[in-house]
């Protein structure tokens, strides 16, 4: 069972083998919306609501009993410290309960682990690009159960998502920010404006130019804002930079697989770009399906099954939320003899 209360998404999974069993996801997105944001108070209260009604659903889908659950995966980082407090708190209850394992989930590992619950397993070696509303990073990946998590770039400001919801702020689009703008870009021109496209080393990121280039064109502009146009033209700029940095980590490094997770995967534009820069270069594209790529407990679920097939140790007594853990591993513990 996977355990997932990074921010506003209350998600539990089941996971066997590599097959996804059953999950159910509640979101506390409307609660959020009359602020423009997520506030970290509303979340954690909604997860305390949603979490057992959440697991409740999960098993039923699933159709197993608490008793058939093996181990408990949760996210213990990064993410809102309150919110994930009420899923460490659960998944402990949980395992006590029931007298199993319990594994701390790395949320961004979670992310990349969706892709098997489609695709089955990762090969040897791929390259991973991970975008969601906190995070944009790309990364060299082996056995992800096992091997340790490499870095070749990482976003030096915003993030993708982060720039998607800050622009279409500007644009009176509403929350939350990234499906608004891109449902207004499909009626744009990409090539209307040409906004900048950041360099930040061989595979770094930055957005807040982009972002700062935006808010500067709206500001100049006279008469009424061709928002449609703005929106594809922004969209353009972020998945113009993103796949061809992607697909550069591959070649370089005679990868032949890419994998492409987090929230900003559910986009369609960026979907279309990586597909087609990937067919030209012979590389291999794994996306998981949308449902798959925004927060949700499956993704938990698929690490934890890796973690307790690698046997991973279970998480001390004491585990708990870690807000900003960086990404060098799956668990926010050592596996057996890494040490």
């Amino acid at each position: 069972m996977g355990i997932e209360s990074s921010c506003d998404e209350t998600g539990v999974g089941l996971v066997a083998g590599g097959r996804l069993l059953g999950e159910c996801t509640a979101t506390s997105m409307d609660a959020h919306a009359r602020f423009g944001g997520i506030v970290p108070e509303v979340a954690a209260r909604a997860h305390l609501q949603s979490m057992v009604p959440t697991a409740r659903t999960a098993l039923e889908r699933a159709g197993i009993g608490k008793g058939e659950v093996d181990a408990i995966a949760v996210t213990a980082g990064p993410g809102l410290a309150t919110a994930l407090t009420v899923g460490i708190a659960a998944a402990k209850a949980y395992a006590l309960a029931l007298g199993v394992p319990l594994l701390g989930v790395h949320h961004l590992a979670g992310h990349i682990a969706a892709d098997t619950l489609e695709h089955g397993p990762l090969p040897e070696r791929s390259v991973g690009l991970v975008v969601s509303g906190g995070h944009t990073s790309l990364l060299m990946l082996g056995d992800l159960a096992r091997d340790p998590i490499e870095h070749l770039g990482d976003t030096a400001d915003d993030a993708a998502g982060e720039a998607f919801d800050k622009v279409a702020r500007l644009l009176g689009l509403g929350y939350p920010g990234g499906p608004a703008l891109s449902k207004a870009a499909l009626e744009g021109d990409p090539e209307a404006i040409r906004f900048p496209r950041a360099t930040v080393g061989e595979y770094g990121f930055s957005f807040s130019g982009l972002k700062s280039a935006v808010a500067r064109w709206v500001e100049a502009s006279e008469g009424p804002l061709p928002v449609a146009d703005i929106a594809a033209s922004f969209q353009e700029a972020v998945c113009d930079v993103l796949t061809a940095k992607a697909v550069a980590a591959c070649r370089a490094h005679g990868v032949d697989t890419l994998v492409i997770a987090g929230g900003v995967a559910a986009n369609g534009r960026l979907r279309e770009l990586a597909g087609a820069r990937c067919a030209e270069h012979g590389i291999a594209l794994r996306i998981p399906a949308p449902r798959l790529c925004t927060d949700n407990g499956a993704m938990i679920a698929a690490v934890g099954s890796m973690l307790v097939d690698a046997g991973a140790p279970w998480a001390p007594p004491g585990m708990s939320a870690d807000s900003s853990a960086p990404l060098t591993a799956a668990a926010l513990q050592p596996l057996k003899g890494s040490l």
